[in-house]
């Protein structure tokens, strides 16, 4: 976004603030207003050659407490994808049906570094897929022997987000009918010490698997069809 464009923004997002009693305290999440979300039936076990791996091989990083998860998220799925070839890809998926909050612990910068990890390289990308790009972010992470490139992004009710101005702007229009949005951290990544390969088997991951999904599934979980939304 422009200098100009968040200018603008925020000067629209002050203004309806302060006129929106009903954004300011919307009372129905909506996921309770036929948005009903259930991961694990959702994204498929096997899809374009990739299989789950149903014995555990590595051990995912996600936030230390089992007691913070609980709070922060309604449902949180953790798999490990094989494909043909042998290659793993690690899926984490965060949701929380309510989105005035945030995600923030479940962040790779934070629950990575949490558990001892050194980050380089973080960077924003723009995903692409056959169904449009994804604003996602990138970073490797390193602790003694193991390097884990890792893929991740926001979304908020239907939409992908890239920061708190975006965030904010869905939360005004959810909060218009009255509704409170729900959102998910969507991540992948792989033990590999290539991040150009990794990052290449990433991609063609989340094509595959969004291309195996039904078309308002791929919209919750990827924002994509919504762009509509922001100014890039």
């Amino acid at each position: 976004m422009s200098r100009t464009v968040i200018v603008i923004l925020l000067a629209v997002l002050m203004f309806a603030t302060s006129v929106g009693a009903i954004v300011a305290q919307p009372d129905t999440k909506a996921a309770e207003a036929g948005r009903t979300i259930d991961l694990e039936t959702m994204v498929p076990k096997s899809f374009a050659g990739w299989q789950v791996e149903e014995r555990r091989v590595f051990q995912m990083v996600n936030p230390q407490t089992q007691e913070l998860l609980d709070k922060l998220y309604s449902q949180i799925l953790t798999r490990t994808y094989v494909s043909p070839d042998g290659y793993r890809i690690m899926l984490s998926i965060a949701y929380g049906s309510d989105q005035r909050g945030t995600l923030q612990a479940h962040k790779p910068e934070v629950c990575y570094p949490a558990q001892g990890f050194k980050l380089h390289d973080l960077q924003k990308t723009e995903l692409q897929t056959d169904f449009g790009s994804i604003s996602a972010n990138r970073l490797f992470a390193t602790l003694r022997m193991r390097s884990e490139p890792v893929t991740y992004w926001f979304t908020v009710g239907d939409s992908a987000i890239e920061n708190a101005i975006e965030k904010r702007i869905v939360q005004l229009r959810y909060g218009l009918t009255g509704q409170i949005p729900d959102g998910l951290l969507f991540r992948v990544s792989s033990l590999d010490p290539d991040r150009e390969r990794a990052f290449l088997t990433q991609d063609r991951f989340v094509n595959d698997l969004l291309s195996s999904v039904t078309p308002e599934n791929r919209l919750r979980l990827s924002g994509l069809g919504k762009k509509q939304l922001f100014i890039r």
